[in-house]
């Protein structure tokens, strides 16, 4: 079987279920997220502190002169391949709108 969403409207649950489910099918139901008791979304301090903390703790990502000249040839490598490839995507998504 597959899952399904339901929404709490004026305390019940509303929600559409599969033909093929059968009367009688049981389901268990838990809520996907509990949303922040603040309006905006702000986090409490002690969270604050605890992602500063991990921050603080990562190591910055310092390339190469390899590794940057590697990463650069990748990258134009790619645009190259990309402005390649336009003309035969930009004809594909006209003959879609005709």
């Amino acid at each position: 079987m597959t899952a399904i969403k339901a929404v709490v409207s004026g305390g019940r649950i509303e929600l559409d279920v599969p033909k093929d489910w059968p009367d009688g099918t049981e389901v268990a139901i838990h809520p996907l997220a509990q949303e922040p008791a603040d309006e905006d979304g702000a986090l409490p301090p002690e969270e604050i502190a605890r992602l500063l903390a991990v921050m603080d703790r990562m190591e910055p990502l310092d390339l190469t002169d390899a590794e940057r000249a590697a990463w650069e040839a990748e990258r134009q490598a790619r645009k190259d391949w990309e402005k390649a490839e336009f003309a035969k995507h930009a004809e594909k998504l006209r003959s879609m709108w005709e």
